[in-house]
């Protein structure tokens, strides 16, 4: 029997998913509305009051008024706590800092940059930082010798400083959504590093050669930027097994592209993609292909009859609508935004699509369609 073709409207799906997330979003909130105003949840928050206090040795006579129980957070800030209960919250409170202490988290758009006191916390493991206004990483960075998580995402970032190359222990980049234009040639010094995100950046269309060094890459999200073909240095990541480069303006494939014989995702919907080469049979580990099939014209038929378990998703998406407005840059963020919520969409399906042992029978009259 030969592969099933699986072909769906895109953007019927995506309204028909952000509609039942909306409702999910109501349905939890009008819940939660529900059980703060029940008796319920009146007497539970009572009774939860009552066992503090009792915890706290205050007599009935400093809570209760007129016979009802008064939950107001003077009756418990007026007594001290018991230095039991003292204890047991320092020792919860302890574990949490000693977890914490290396983790630097920020976020908020009142933040333009970086807090001055940042740079002598040189011990932190991970930063994660997002939704501000900040547009720079300072080069006090090269310090971070400790750091393995980078997370950058949605922020105003312009440009990645060449001091990056010194985080030898970087395991995970994250900087989508930002306004980056180009990549430093140093992040290939970053020998470490396991995953890269450059999605949503809008206006990279290249990346540089010393990435090939990055030997230990298995994920690389490059999506939503202007990229015209898969850059030389991604075909050198051996390790590589998933690769995003959908949402550019690639118009072919290298015919070297079984070079990345570990891939197992690859995603290229969006594209200009006119035909897909038949090294793609070459990649043994290859699972789950997803194209925009509107322009396609020309599909290998050893794809569609592969038996390596290679579910090739071909997506019809509706052509993009024009947004007339005379601010380049409001087009931009609308252009962002509709790229944040896709990805959050594709996201949902492709696992659905890996988890789903077969394809409907109903697209197996696709499949012929194509294959004639």
């Amino acid at each position: 029997m030969g592969h099933q073709v699986i072909i769906f409207d895109f953007s019927v799906i995506r309204g028909l998913w952000e509609t039942r997330v909306k409702k999910n979003k109501e349905r939890q909130r009008k819940e939660k509305e529900r059980l703060e105003q029940s008796a319920l949840e009146k007497i539970k928050q009572e009774w939860n009051f009552i066992l503090e206090c009792r915890k706290k040795g205050i007599p009935q006579s400093k809570y209760l008024n007129n016979g009802f129980v008064d939950i107001s957070e003077k009756n418990l800030n007026s007594h001290g706590k018991t230095p039991q209960l003292k204890k047991s919250h320092a020792s919860s409170d302890g574990v949490n800092k000693e977890q914490n202490k290396f983790i630097f988290q920020l976020s908020g758009e009142q933040w333009t940059e970086f807090p001055d006191s940042l740079k002598e916390q040189i011990y932190l493991k991970e930063w994660h930082v997002s939704n501000t206004s900040i547009q720079t990483i300072p080069a006090y960075i090269a310090l971070f010798q400790d750091l393995r998580v980078l997370e950058l995402s949605k922020n105003q970032i312009n440009n990645l400083p060449a001091e990056i190359g010194c985080l030898k222990n970087l395991k995970v980049l994250n900087v989508s959504f930002n306004n980056l234009k180009s990549v430093p040639p140093e992040l290939g010094d970053c020998e470490n590093l396991e995953k890269l995100d450059l999605s949503g950046n809008m206006e990279i269309t290249e990346l540089p050669f010393e990435l090939s060094n990055l030997k230990q890459l298995t994920f690389v999200d490059v999506s939503a930027n202007k990229f015209h073909s898969i850059p030389i240095c991604v075909l050198r990541m051996s390790n590589l097994q998933w690769l995003d480069i959908s949402s550019n303006s690639l118009k072919d494939l290298p015919e070297d592209i079984d070079r990345l014989d570990e891939l197992q995702t690859l995603l290229l919907q969006k594209n200009k993609l006119t035909y897909l080469p038949r090294a793609l049979v070459n990649m043994p580990k290859l699972s789950l292909l997803v194209v925009s099939g509107d322009d396609l014209v020309e599909i290998p038929t050893a794809i569609c009859e592969s038996t390596t378990g290679l579910k090739f998703v071909s997506l019809k998406d509706s052509s993009v609508e024009t947004i007339v407005c005379e601010d380049t840059e409001k087009i931009i963020e609308n252009e962002r935004e509709h790229e944040q919520v896709e990805k959050e969409f594709m996201k949902a399906y492709i696992e659905d699509i890996k988890e789903r042992e077969s394809t409907p029978s109903y697209t197996t009259k696709v499949m012929l369609s194509l294959q004639l």
